[in-house]
């Protein structure tokens, strides 16, 4: 204000001079109030109450501030932030973390999980209780939980909620998933091996048997005879697949063997289950024998039957490619957590740039699905625990047949859960593998 009066009629001087005689220039412009129109008579009445209004307005706003400051009780705290119960055992929430409101104890149970690419057991039916009582007798089922609730490595969030969630959003939003040169080789050789010792469905002439095809029994010989010749023959595939896997011949002899000991019964299931089809309940193996549920079991699954043929109606919802089903096949194959490794860190070295091309390949072809990267590997889970009983198929089996098991699938089937026991053994364990071997270094 005292720059516009300066700026109409009064100089510096002037209006220091008027200031300083008073200690109140409110005062001073209400005495002077005639001058000021005798000396402005272009200001209108209505103009000089306006600039004089807005001064008290301005002294009253910062007496009010002065008193708040200085009276007014401070305000109290904002109430703590609450988030809805943990998503996956119903605990008290810390916040949202990985996606979705998670307690501590699931956000660190979870977090090891996909770091270390952890395969659990369930030891009952898959289908355990989870809650903050029971969430730490079977790891298998609360790693399903948190996947069934939403909870992705790729969406992880801070304690700071919303701000993680925005910028998880826009994190997915901006990604790009493109292969390297490097990677795109691994990809390349992978599926070509996998095309090349395991026929797609579409290349096989299909034929059928009427065999005991009414009702289950306990095992038609002719349908293991047939059986038992088909099994061997894809073991020796899964051979072939297994050497030409980037660095797999690259690991000792010994390592070579316990890989494919533990996983041949694993990618075995994952194949012949990819060869599902569901409107006829029926699966086709590499001859392009084709055979139902009924007749499967009486050639030798047995009660493995119902749980293998679960296992392919949960495949068909991902609708795997052959590049993805062998990426998840050589990831069964090169697993550092499996027992009796010489070198086990060789061993996750090759199955890094192999998750990586998963996970890559899979966001890359369903971009609007990126929970299917972790589905699949879930399914890794899945098959060894249909494996284990599996193993103790074998060993059944043993005891129905006539004669003796072919030695191949003795060698690799039989007893995969105890091959840990059997590390004391170790002359036996070489006498015992000759096959093996012999398949290995040809």
């Amino acid at each position: 204000m005292f720059d516009y009066l300066e700026f109409h009629a009064f100089g510096p001087g002037e209006v220091m001079d008027l200031y300083a005689s008073t200690s109140s220039p409110a005062c001073v412009l209400q005495e002077h109030d005639q001058d000021v129109e005798a000396f402005f008579p272009q200001l209108v009445e209505a103009d000089w109450q306006q600039h004089r209004c807005s001064q008290s307005v301005e002294s009253q706003s910062s007496n009010s501030s002065s008193d708040d400051l200085f009276a007014s009780p401070a305000s109290p705290p904002p109430p703590p932030r609450t988030y809805k119960p943990c998503f996956v055992c119903q605990d008290k929430s810390s916040g949202y973390h990985y996606g979705v409101s998670a307690c501590e104890g699931c956000k660190g149970f979870f977090r090891r999980s996909v770091q270390k690419n952890m395969v659990y057991t369930c030891h009952r039916d898959r289908n355990c209780i989870i809650n903050k009582i029971t969430r730490n007798r079977c790891q298998y089922c609360r790693l399903q939980r948190c996947f069934a609730a939403g909870m992705s490595k790729e969406l992880r969030n801070d304690r700071n909620s919303r701000k993680g969630k925005k910028e998880a959003v826009k994190m997915t939003v901006m990604e790009t998933y493109e292969l390297t040169a490097e990677l795109g080789l691994i990809v390349e050789k992978i599926c070509i091996a996998h095309r090349e010792t395991f026929p797609s469905l579409c290349q096989l002439g299909k034929y059928t048997t009427n065999s005991s095809s009414d009702h289950r029994i306990q095992l038609d010989l002719g349908l293991w005879d047939k059986f038992s010749e088909l099994a061997t023959k894809c073991i020796i595939k899964v051979v072939e697949f297994a050497k030409r896997v980037p660095g797999f011949t690259g690991l000792t002899i010994a390592d070579q063997i316990t890989l494919l000991k533990t996983a041949c019964l694993d990618i075995l299931i994952l194949r012949i289950c990819t060869r599902y089809t569901p409107d006829k309940d029926t699966m086709t193996f590499s001859d392009g024998l084709t055979l139902t549920r009924t007749q499967i079991h009486n050639a030798g699954f047995g009660p493995l039957t119902d749980q293998v043929f679960t296992f392919a109606g949960q495949l068909l919802p991902l609708q795997m490619d052959d590049t993805e089903s062998g990426l998840l096949s050589a990831i069964c194959l090169v697993s550092g957590d499996r027992q009796d490794l010489e070198e086990p860190s060789k061993v996750e070295v090759l199955q890094e740039p192999l998750l990586e091309a998963l996970k890559i390949y899979s966001r890359k072809r369903r971009p609007s699905m990126p929970l299917m990267f972790p589905k699949a590997l879930m399914k890794i889970t899945d098959l060894r625990s249909i494996s284990a009983k599996g193993a103790e198929r074998v060993v059944t089996l043993k005891m129905e047949i006539p004669g003796s098991m072919p030695p191949l699938i003795q060698e690799m089937l039989e007893d995969l859960q105890d091959l840990e026991k059997r590390s004391e053994e170790s002359q036996a364990e070489a006498n015992s593998s000759q096959h093996t071997q012999r398949i290995v270094s040809s």
